[in-house]
């Protein structure tokens, strides 16, 4: 089973859900004209997005999105979706983007005034906080009434979360603009952490771990994933632990114990911390 909606938001704003539940590959294909900004979020399984005729192509694999403008030609959509993948997508007009951030537009990379003419690629991974506002994009039971707003609100959400920079991080000596070791450091202490989440190392254990210190550790979380370690795994584990009760395989005591929890109550209060409810009202509501 496939679908996918189409949701307009306004005038050169428009958001998809592209749902690829069957087992055949699925092929989506949009026109674009010069000036829109794409951000496709993969949530699960694996893309494909094709550039002129199939000569060119872009993977894109899970939890990872990927942001595309290119302001001197049209840029159409045309991606091979794969079975069981869950794709949001994203259109903007450039002019509409630019008004969102208004003055700090010029530490958007592809907003700044030396780079407004020029094309942009990029690939960065998706946030735990990112997941849970596409997840209520993909996952929602309102009236239709409200539909529109709740998704213009998740949307200008996502933006926010996806261009947040930390204020503690100097972008002009941050090591990890540019260091491709130590980026790949950071990304194994975030699979490290994920790995051994229920019995999670200490900061210094953590920094041993993957050979950094823990200034470039904390540093380095900062600007890959917005948080910081520990706020990456909190997040991390809610996440998680809400998959699995949407799954409907387990109960709450079985969820708390799979991500690290020793008592059930403490496991309600981190979820309701997190969600605002706890998992019994936040099955019933499902």
């Amino acid at each position: 089973m496939s679908s996918i909606q189409d949701i307009i938001l306004e005038d050169d704003f428009i958001c998809w859900r592209f749902v690829n539940n069957s087992q055949n590959q699925q092929v989506i294909e949009r026109e674009f004209h010069s000036g829109i900004i794409q951000f496709h979020f993969l949530l699960k399984g694996k893309a494909v997005f094709l550039f002129n005729k199939g000569a060119y192509e872009m993977p894109l694999t899970e939890e990872n999105n990927l942001t595309l403008y290119n302001p001197q030609k049209n840029l159409s959509l045309h991606t091979q979706l794969a079975p069981e993948s869950w794709l949001i997508s994203i259109a903007i007009s450039v002019n509409k983007f630019h008004a969102l951030f208004s003055t700090e537009a010029e530490f958007i990379p592809f907003l700044s005034k030396g780079a407004i003419d020029r094309k942009h690629y990029a690939i960065q991974p998706i946030t735990p906080s990112m997941s849970v506002v596409l997840y209520q994009i993909l996952n929602f039971n309102l009236h239709p009434s409200v539909k529109k707003l709740y998704h213009r609100a998740k949307v200008y959400e996502l933006m926010s979360l996806l261009f947040n920079k930390p204020e503690d991080t100097d972008d002009e000596s941050c090591p990890f603009k540019a260091d491709g070791e130590e980026t790949m450091r950071i990304q194994q202490a975030k699979d490290y952490l994920i790995k051994n989440m229920h019995e999670p190392p200490t900061l210094q254990e953590l920094a041993d771990k993957v050979g950094l210190n823990i200034k470039k550790l904390k540093q380095g979380f900062k600007q890959l994933y917005g948080d910081t370690a520990y706020g990456f795994l909190f997040d991390y584990k809610m996440e998680y632990a809400r998959r699995l009760l949407d799954s409907g395989a387990y109960n709450v005591n079985e969820v708390g114990i799979k991500i690290g929890y020793s008592t059930a109550s403490h496991f309600i209060a981190a979820f309701k911390k997190k969600f605002g409810t706890t998992p019994k009202k936040y099955l019933m509501k499902g």
